[in-house]
């Protein structure tokens, strides 16, 4: 029964083959691994998403793939919680940020978009910024943790992971499976004192 979910977890990404393996397709691959962790099918066609229901620490939930394009995620999101008569504060949102550094990860419980193509739709089609969502690092740095220049964004988030990456990559979305898992299961707050702990690097990538 739909009024049985208590969680809304929908990852961001983009549909189709040619992005499974960039950037910008982690949060498709975190829903991907909560699927396969906790036995849940991720079959249904539901809001221009593909979406999964089963349970995740004694929690029901349906976690989400958006398939409109990561720029136009919104619509759909607020379509589904509306499905399951979910109020903003019950969605979890899990997605690439090129402004937090590689292999780092930010649990937060609110805020703006910062630039992210996918959060401006969410947040204008929802009309609030009060939910939390977890941001997966995309940005790439040297030894020291600076920042190395990419050129353009939009190019970068959606050029293919090198092969020789791909074991970091199943790293970094392990850990996004685990905030997740960690929300659902313990709240936000303390979370964020988990997860958010190794946070470094830019200064810029809060707002």
């Amino acid at each position: 029964m739909a009024d049985e979910i208590e969680f809304l977890v929908v990852g961001l990404g983009n549909p189709g083959a040619e992005y499974e393996d960039t950037p910008h397709n982690l949060g498709f691959r975190v829903i991907d691994r909560l699927a396969e962790e906790n036995a849940i099918r991720i079959t249904r066609k539901e809001n221009f998403s593909r979406v999964g229901l089963g349970t995740i620490r004694g929690k029901r939930v349906a976690l989400a793939q958006p398939q409109t394009f990561m720029n136009l995620s919104g619509p759909a999101v607020k379509g589904l919680l509306e499905r399951y008569g979910l109020a903003p504060d019950r969605l979890l949102l899990v997605y690439d940020e090129l402004a937090i550094p590689w292999q780092e990860l930010r649990i937060r419980p609110k805020g703006s978009d910062a630039g992210h193509n996918g959060m401006k739709s969410v947040i204008g089609s929802l009309g609030t910024q009060e939910f939390a969502r977890v941001r997966l690092g995309i940005r790439p740095v040297d030894e020291t943790g600076a920042a190395i220049p990419i050129g353009d964004g939009a190019s970068f988030v959606l050029a293919p992971f090198r092969r020789a990456r791909m074991k970091e990559v199943e790293e970094v979305v392990g850990r996004g499976a685990a905030a997740v898992e960690s929300i659902i299961a313990d709240g936000v707050e303390k979370s964020m004192a988990v997860f958010n702990r190794r946070a470094g690097g830019l200064n810029t990538e809060e707002e």
